[in-house]
């Protein structure tokens, strides 16, 4: 991996967010701005369906961004990929494929294509490398998920390879934050337990249920530091191989439920429903890399719970649930 690679973007370039208005895109926007970036780029998904690939090739014809960050994906929790693999897997590769494609094809001058953990064989060492890639079969629960964030990085490496393209894709783990889906059932765990939380708070419920074991342990970042880290990779890193964005510390679930009881208000007891699936026990990152590169995350967790279960309560009305 290069230490020395740098990168300028002009302020005034123009850069296409895919999934501007999600969690990890909206946070990308955010970022984007405070830098001062003047020039961004977003469609809803109701203006540009990015599984239809002539509307995707007729877009950035017409616009031609010089930067694309593709943090468009249709995401949730460990029960929604295990009920729909087929759909996880279908609508995320016609996405990535489309916008990889279109970005070759009309010179854009550097992409980033966000991943998953997921994409780490369940076998692999812990903390996880990249070297892990494409080692050993991946997690059961989620795998239609996991292989279309698979052949996203192929594609990178295969337009590296033949074309040139300065294309890079980057895993980050759990991701939580402001904007997130607080949908019940389907969602992921960190929004999916703070309102359940929230929800028997208000109800006045004296005992919580915990889904699965609650012992599987779990690396969470905040989506504002994910969407430096992105802007930092733009700048910093060119190379074929993913790169880790992880906090570098993990937790297990039934602890995160007590710390996120603890900021809601909720003071009764907690119980695990262990007829509920886990998922893999643990999948701690090693973001190394990154870090010789000189980034790293800034939100402790107990901050980011803090933040983003107020944003939760000044949202409720219009959040996605």
């Amino acid at each position: 991996m290069r230490t020395d690679y740098h990168h300028e973007i002009p302020r005034d370039a123009k850069i296409y967010i895919a999934g501007h208005r999600g969690m990890v895109g909206s946070a990308i926007w955010r970022r984007c701005e405070a830098e001062g970036y003047t020039n961004l780029i977003g469609r809803r998904s109701h203006e540009l369906d990015l599984t239809e690939r002539d509307a995707v090739f007729d877009f950035f014809a017409a616009q031609r961004p010089a930067y694309v960050i593709d943090a468009a994906a249709k995401v949730g929790g460990i029960f929604g990929n295990d009920a729909a693999p087929a759909d996880f897997l279908s609508q995320n590769l016609r996405i990535q494929v489309n916008l990889l494609d279109a970005a070759k094809e009309y010179d854009v001058t550097r992409a980033l294509f966000l991943g998953s953990s997921c994409i780490y064989p369940t076998n692999a060492v812990e903390p996880i490398h990249e070297d892990s890639f494409m080692t050993g079969p991946v997690e059961q629960t989620n795998f239609g998920y996991a292989i279309a964030k698979i052949t996203g990085v192929m594609q990178v490496q295969a337009l590296r390879q033949q074309f040139g393209c300065s294309f890079i894709s980057a895993m980050p783990c759990n991701l939580y934050g402001i904007e997130d889906n607080f949908q019940i059932p389907g969602g992921h765990a960190f929004p999916m337990i703070l309102r359940r939380l929230h929800e028997a708070t208000v109800a006045g419920d004296e005992e919580f249920t915990i889904y699965g074991s609650g012992k599987p342990r779990r690396e969470f970042l905040n989506a504002d530091d994910v969407a430096d880290a992105c802007l930092f990779l733009l700048k910093r890193y060119d190379d074929s191989a993913p790169i880790n964005i992880g906090a570098g510390t993990d937790i297990e679930i039934n602890e995160l439920t007590r710390k996120m009881a603890t900021v809601v208000g909720f003071n009764g007891a907690m119980v695990n429903d262990t007829s509920k699936a886990d998922g893999v026990m643990s999948k701690l990152m090693d973001s190394s890399r990154i870090r010789r590169l000189g980034w790293e995350p800034k939100i402790g967790l107990t901050e980011g719970i803090e933040s983003t279960y107020k944003w939760f309560l000044d949202n409720q009305d219009t959040i996605r649930r």
